[in-house]
C-alpha cells in the first residue's frame, strides 16, 4: 500500500504527481525546485537555491516523520555543472552524518529557470 505524502510548508506539486510517496518501507521524494512555498519565487545564485531545495526536501521528510539520516540516495540535477562545488558546500550543511549515495548531472534546462533540483529516497 502506498501513503501520499504532502506538506504545507513545501511548493505544491505543479503536475500530476506527489510531493512524495510512501511504499514498501521507504519515502520517495519527488525533486524539489528551489521555491519558497511561502511566497512562491526562487531566490538567485546556486547557494540559496541548493539551500531552498534542500529546505523543501526537509519539510516533506519532516511531514512523513523522517529525516535528513534517513536518506538512502538523493539525485542532483544542476542546470550547470560548473556550480558543483558550490551546490556541494551547501549541501554538505544538510548531510552531516551517514551520507546517503548521490547522482548529480548537468541537465539542458530545469523547470521555472531553476539551477538545481534535489530529489530522494529514504528509508527508516
Amino acid at each position: 500500500m502506498k501513503k501520499i505524502i504532502a506538506s504545507p510548508a513545501a511548493p505544491k506539486a505543479v503536475g500530476p504527481y506527489s510531493q512524495a510517496v510512501e511504499a514498501g518501507g521507504a519515502l520517495y521524494v519527488s525533486g524539489q525546485l528551489p521555491v519558497d512555498a511561502a511566497v512562491g519565487k526562487m531566490p538567485e545564485g546556486i547557494e540559496a537555491q541548493t539551500r531552498q531545495s534542500l529546505t523543501n526536501l526537509g519539510h516533506i521528510l519532516r511531514e512523513a516523520g523522517y529525516d535528513f539520516s534517513d536518506v538512502a540516495k538523493t539525485t542532483v540535477l544542476l542546470q550547470s555543472i560548473g556550480d558543483f562545488a558550490a551546490m556541494n558546500a551547501v549541501y554538505a550543511e544538510f548531510f552531516t552524518e551517514r551520507m546517503p549515495a548521490r547522482m548529480c548531472y548537468e541537465v539542458a534546462a530545469l523547470p521555472m529557470g531553476a539551477l538545481v533540483e534535489i530529489d530522494a529516497v529514504a528509508v527508516k
